[in-house]
């Protein structure tokens, strides 16, 4: 008893108990993510990290499962009426959000309008569904979508980040920027305690209605770095990492205690090219620089086989993606020759724009660099803290001649990825306009139609191949490292998880 008094007067006991790992105790499931998108409210964000959360705590009227397939959510079931002029839902009853307010058509049609006025114009999301007229209130369990033109991606797009069902009385209570940080849905997960770029803290929703979750508590803890992710999964303090080094694959895998389950993915990385600054004016130019670095090395020795050469901004698994268009062949001689056409002078200094946090991407761009310099250009890397990049530089248009463009393509179809890319004043194309691309990405979007839809897409690809806007560069493996006491995580190839059957020993 004296020792014990004695351990509690230290604090030994306390500290021992702080010492534990959190993702140990029971119930409990903690991930890691190597972003923080600093905003919880489905009009604000883009990026994949809100989409690893957004299924939790939100839903949308239809849900995509892991294997692709597109299936109930708030709405019991869809049909298009009038020469799918008209998208009827018929709602799910009896589902309530997180803070009591029941879910109803009011929701639905408050959570659109909102996504298309004027708070929705302030993110990025509100493109995706301007074939949305407006949405129309039949009786407190059905609504209309009114579609003032044709949007064959429409249905995908509603089973995610945008489309995802918001509370009207606690939006208009609290407003945006209190809903940003402090969120309430309708998904398996309620809304706990935020600490930006530390944590997230999520509980079971015990009145869910596809049934409560399994766990009682869901953390996400916010760890830039592939390498400490790593370190954090091996120490037990993590139960999924969504990015690892991949020179640790075999190491986590060696671990009996681990495990990595590596997919393909939908994420493309190219290096988009500034078509407004400098020798980046030549589209000789920008050929040469892409036939100047050999993808497919990079691929085996630094990627180490986790990921495929591509020849256009997206991966084999996307709706358009012609398998007949090659890239531009690795060929130094070539690129020299064209170089010295074009009046380059050896020595000439770029700068390419990357994600600084991103180990894996830097040693990428460090030997992109390498391969540039073997052909006479000079190349400064430039690192930005990711929501910089993303928010302010390239939108802004202050990237230097190249820049790291990644993009989670959650869709699977090439038309989410391209008009975001190339559609003129888009928040991804900060340069480029071009008539002839505008017509095409509309083309395309405008018909029902997906074999002729299919073909525009793949023309689309030839011509941004033809006009060198970007290097291709590859289409990532989906990798996670995972600790085996966790189980029935159904790890998605886009990384949008939905941790409702998912158990910890």
């Amino acid at each position: 008893m004296m020792k014990l008094k004695a351990l509690l007067a230290s604090g030994t006991i306390a500290l021992a108990c702080l010492a534990t790992p959190a993702s140990h105790a029971a119930g409990a499931l903690t991930v890691a993510l190597h972003q923080d998108p600093g905003n919880w409210d489905p009009v604000a964000t883009f990026l994949v990290s809100w989409g690893a959360v957004g299924s939790q705590i939100f839903d949308g009227l239809i849900v995509r499962t892991p294997d692709m397939k597109l299936v109930p959510g708030l709405a019991t079931k869809w049909e298009f009426l009038e020469k799918n002029t008209k998208l009827r839902f018929t709602l799910r009853q009896g589902v309530k959000f997180h803070n009591g307010e029941p879910f109803d058509a009011e929701a639905v049609k408050f959570t659109f309008d909102r996504l298309l006025g004027d708070e929705g114009k302030k993110g990025p999301q509100q493109s995706n569904y301007t074939s949305i007229e407006k949405v129309v209130v039949v009786n407190p369990t059905t609504v209309d979508f009114i579609l003032k033109s044709p949007d064959p991606v429409l249905l995908t797009k509603l089973a995610g980040y945008g489309a995802m069902i918001v509370p009207p009385k606690y939006v208009k209570e609290k407003g945006s920027q209190f809903f940003g940080a402090n969120p309430v849905g309708t998904g398996p997960f309620k809304f706990v305690e935020y600490k930006p770029k530390i944590s997230l803290a999520l509980e079971k929703n015990p009145s869910y209605w596809g049934g409560a979750p399994k766990v009682d508590s869901l953390t996400y803890r916010f760890i830039a770095e592939p390498a400490t992710q790593a370190a954090e999964l091996q120490a037990g303090r993590v139960d999924v990492a969504n990015q690892i080094p991949l020179s640790m694959i075999e190491t986590i895998r060696k671990d009996p205690k681990l495990g990595v389950v590596s997919m393909d993915g939908p994420v493309a990385l190219a290096l988009r090219y500034n078509t407004k600054r400098g020798i980046m004016q030549n589209r000789d130019v920008r050929k040469a620089l892409t036939m100047a670095v050999d993808r497919d090395a990079i691929i085996k020795t630094i990627l180490l086989g986790q990921a495929k050469p591509i020849a256009s901004f997206q991966g084999t698994l996307s709706f358009g993606n012609d398998p007949a268009l090659k890239p531009l062949p690795f060929n130094p001689a070539q690129a020299q020759a064209l170089l010295k056409k074009a009046g380059v002078k050896p020595g000439t200094a770029i700068q390419l724009d990357f994600r600084g946090p991103d180990s894996n991407f830097r040693e990428v761009a460090q030997a992109v660099a390498g391969y540039l310099q073997a052909v006479g250009i000079t190349v400064t890397l430039k690192p930005y803290e990711t929501n910089v990049l993303l928010n302010d530089i390239i939108p802004n248009g202050k990237t230097g001649e190249m820049w790291q463009n990644q993009w989670g393509g959650w869709t699977f179809d090439y038309d989410n990825t391209a008009y975001a890319m190339y559609y003129t004043k888009q928040r991804w194309n900060p340069f480029d306009d071009d008539a002839k691309l505008n017509a095409l990405l509309h083309q395309q979007r405008n018909t029902w139609d997906q074999a002729a839809r299919k073909q525009t897409l793949q023309e689309i690809a030839r011509y941004v191949a033809d006009q060198a806007l970007e290097m291709p560069l590859y289409s990532l493996n989906t990798v996670y490292g995972v600790n085996k006491r966790a189980h029935d995580l159904a790890l998605p190839a886009d990384g949008r998880f939905r941790f409702v059957d998912a158990r910890v020993d």
